[in-house]
């Protein structure tokens, strides 16, 4: 007989089970929760609700528009302003930390604008961080398609580093949508 014993997920195996276990995760790898995902919609749907649960918990009002018509994914409301967020996130690593794209999905014929959205919200799914960036910032006559967040180890450019002001920077969803257009002034080039 063989002794059970609690993985670290609260289920009862056995020695025998771990070993297999074991054997069958260098074979295979363990497969990470956001890959188990049956496509992207799915996962960008799960993203939605944790940005949402995120910002509830910060006491903001929080409101989802019906269906896919809207090129915002949620509303923000805090005293007066209303801002409409775009929800993005990435587990691409490269480098010295994770690639997030800025563009809208295959679905969509157009690009964002800065009449329609005020904020982008990317998460990085493997270091759970939240990065709020003023639309202003990444839409316009700079366009940026793709942005370096969460760098892990220093990295060789230092415009790697640009986005690490809008890490888990939810005092911005305070700010009126006037405040955050007057955000292209500063913005990183």
């Amino acid at each position: 007989m063989v002794a059970p014993f609690v993985f670290s997920g609260g289920r009862v195996g056995t020695a025998a089970s771990a070993v297999r276990g074991a054997k069958l995760r260098s074979v295979y790898g363990i497969m990470k929760y956001w890959e188990k995902f049956k496509s992207h919609k799915e996962r960008g749907e799960w993203v939605e609700l944790q940005f949402m649960a995120a910002a509830a918990q910060r006491r903001f009002a929080v409101s989802k528009p019906w269906g896919d018509t809207k090129p915002y994914d949620v509303g923000i409301e805090h005293q007066a302003n209303y801002l409409r967020i775009q929800v993005k996130s990435t587990t691409m690593r490269s480098g010295a930390g994770y690639l997030c794209q800025f563009h809208p999905n295959h679905q969509r014929k157009q690009d964002y604008s800065l009449k329609e959205i005020d904020v982008f919200a990317a998460y990085v799914i493997p270091e759970n961080v939240w990065y709020l960036i003023p639309a202003a910032l990444l839409l316009g006559k700079h366009r940026k398609w793709i942005a370096m967040l969460c760098p892990l180890v220093p990295p060789k450019k230092k415009a790697c580093y640009c986005w690490e002001g809008y890490r888990e920077n939810w005092e911005l969803l305070k700010r009126s949508r006037r405040e955050l257009l007057e955000w292209r002034l500063c913005a990183p080039r």
